[in-house]
């Protein structure tokens, strides 16, 4: 297992490369750049947006160097922890994630922890109770969450929480409490704001492990050990959790490898529908101002959270089931 682990981690370098070619370059392909986004802003305010001041802007932040140039100094500058400057905060890009990345973790690891905790009984009761009522009610509750956006379930809950009970809906405190010290009031409120953000960024995810699960527990019900262990005079509770259950998983701790960038960008949509202080909305005011270092950066850590993600699932997959070996 240790070979095999130090093999995926060499191997994660050339990936990282070529992602940070593609992605600066992707970030490069808009016409115009930060300055013209900027002149324009400037234009569109009755301020001054001629050529001179692009020119200005683009000597100022170094946009008229050759775009190798830039590359070859932001991806030596990421191997020292410099991952650039952002244009548009006018804040080392490493700062300006560091601020929110504490956050994002903490909302996106209980959001996936959330849509374990349901999303695991409901499959089981799912499968088990295969065209019951139950069942019908709680695959149909599953499409709706698969089909309902993220973004549509928190500006629903905005609207309930403002209008009908009144109540703070948007950031992580009320903006009362945003200045005052922490206390259990504080922290109350904190709770009362950080919940429903959980289950509306976790509810999707839930709805869809709910559908993995459910449909490879039916199968794995349906295998000839499963047959085995109950001809065995087993009781059916320890078939199905020590036998089944162990087996049908494993789709999951592999899509929980595939949700793990999440725990960077976040939900981009509901963050910046609840206000949110994550990094979600500060990737996409990135990559709409096409402030290059910042969205680069973010991009690449997507790229290595996802091959980490990927490594963390295989292992989880070995301990899981003493079936897979890795040579």
């Amino acid at each position: 297992m240790g070979t095999y682990i130090v093999r995926r981690l060499l191997g994660m370098v050339p990936t990282l490369f070529l992602v940070s070619i593609l992605t600066f370059v992707i970030i490069q392909l808009p016409q115009g750049d930060y300055a013209t986004a900027l002149a324009a802003q400037a234009a569109a305010s009755g301020g001054s947006g001629d050529e001179a001041f692009i020119q200005t802007i683009r000597h100022q932040y170094g946009l008229d160097q050759p775009l190798y140039i830039r590359y070859l100094t932001w991806i030596l500058g990421c191997l020292h922890g410099d991952f650039g400057y952002s244009f548009e905060w006018h804040q080392p890009v490493a700062d300006l994630i560091g601020a929110r990345i504490a956050m994002t973790l903490l909302l996106s690891v209980l959001a996936l922890a959330f849509s374990w905790v349901v999303a695991i009984p409901i499959g089981i009761y799912s499968a088990t109770h295969q065209y019951s009522k139950g069942d019908v009610a709680l695959t149909s509750l599953g499409f709706l969450g698969l089909s309902v956006p993220d973004f549509m379930l928190a500006l629903v809950y905005l609207f309930v929480a403002t209008t009908w009970l009144s109540a703070s809906a948007s950031g992580l405190v009320s903006a009362d409490l945003e200045q005052a010290p922490w206390s259990p009031g504080k922290f109350l409120d904190f709770l009362g704001h950080l919940i429903p953000a959980v289950i509306i960024i976790g509810a999707a995810g839930a709805a869809q492990l709910i559908r993995i699960m459910r449909g490879n527990l039916l199968e794995t019900l349906g295998q000839q050990y499963v047959t085995t262990a109950r001809a065995k005079g087993l009781k059916e509770s320890a078939v199905i959790n020590r036998y089944a259950v162990r087996v049908a998983i494993n789709p999951l701790i592999s899509v929980a490898g595939m949700q793990l960038p999440n725990l960077i960008s976040g939900s981009v949509i509901v963050g910046v529908v609840l206000s949110l202080p994550t990094t979600g909305p500060l990737f996409l005011h990135a990559l709409q101002n096409q402030d290059t270092y910042l969205a680069g950066t973010f991009l690449l850590l997507l790229a290595f959270m996802l091959l980490i993600g990927n490594l963390l699932a295989d292992i989880a997959l070995a301990w899981a089931d003493p079936r897979i070996r890795y040579d």
